[in-house]
């Protein structure tokens, strides 16, 4: 789909090996497929210059966590070494760096007719989700967190990001700004419904259907959707905290902890709140599309293949 638009040169290796490593990880592509897919609605076959815009969004999402992995200090991502476990923190820094100087290099391919107003809007969406990064850093010392500023926290970390994908497509397919809108609201509202699915799934998915260990947020003391929920549900709020954020070094004594505090979730319907919410969120992305006079379907089983998982 993308992987043929993404070069990195051959040296120096050590600084260009950790990008092809992390796009070689794999990953769903969500970014670059939403933009193809918003693009679709408007041209039946898509051009080179698109794909390098969706590539672009793909490489600037590796670029994040490549640096996110070294803040949350994470030693696996996708199953495998993360790339400053395999090559160290100072390598990891300036290959993240790098990626980011191509994720510039391919949204530069936007064609002239429309360079300036995607160029712009990736601009400040890369700003908006290190805002997102800086807020989620924040968050981790703070006991008095609100559902309102995680949200706000969230919206800039994960959603803008779909956001611009759907309006980088539908801007480089020529279409309407009315329908540009739309596609930014419908990308933003699925990318809140697709964190605090992911938030749901990290406690209650399927291991093998979800990627990555159950009960990751919970064993690290990682605030999610259900935290905050939780915390403004409970009678108790410090013995929550105090189970949360209890350290577990051995492994019946991490299950128990998993166990405990989605046990908890369970008593304040937490798990059902999450759910709910992302219907709420999927919702409103759907209700945004009704205001394009095309067929949206793409888009509408897009939403649900994402989030269906949580609903």
């Amino acid at each position: 789909m993308i992987d043929d638009v993404i070069n990195f040169p051959a040296s120096p290796a050590g600084l260009y090996n950790p990008l092809r490593y992390m796009i070689g990880i794999g990953g769903k592509r969500i970014r670059p497929s939403l933009c193809l897919t918003a693009y679709g609605l408007y041209k039946a076959r898509e051009s080179k210059e698109v794909r390098q815009c969706a590539a672009a969004l793909e490489v600037f999402h590796s670029f994040t966590l490549i640096h996110d992995d070294i803040m949350d200090r994470s030693a696996l991502r996708r199953g495998v070494p993360t790339v400053w476990t395999k090559w160290g923190e100072d390598t990891a820094i300036l290959s993240g760096d790098v990626m980011l100087i191509e994720a510039y290099k391919l949204i530069m391919n936007a064609p002239g007719r429309c360079r300036k107003p995607v160029v712009d809007l990736f601009s400040t969406t890369a700003a908006q989700v290190c805002e997102g990064q800086q807020l989620d850093m924040e968050f981790e010392k703070r006991e008095d967190v609100t559902m309102s500023e995680y949200e706000k926290m969230i919206g800039l970390k994960t959603a803008v990001l779909l956001a611009c994908s759907a309006m980088t497509g539908a801007l480089v397919a020529g279409s309407p700004k009315e329908d540009c809108d739309a596609l930014y609201s419908y990308g933003y509202e699925l990318g809140m419904a697709f964190q605090v699915a992911d938030d749901y799934l990290d406690a209650y998915g399927d291991e093998k259907v979800f990627g990555k260990p159950i009960g990751g947020d919970i064993l690290n003391g990682k605030k999610s959707w259900l935290t905050i929920r939780a915390l403004e549900k409970t009678g108790d709020r410090e013995g929550f905290m105090n189970a949360f954020v209890r350290e577990c070094r051995t492994e019946p004594g991490r299950c128990a902890k998993i166990a405990e505090i989605k046990g908890l979730y369970d008593e304040l319907g937490v798990a059902d709140d999450a759910r709910a919410e992302v219907k709420r969120y999927s919702g409103r992305a759907l209700e945004a599309l009704d205001a394009i006079k095309r067929d949206t379907t793409s888009l509408r089983d897009f939403a649900d293949k994402l989030v269906g998982r949580a609903k």
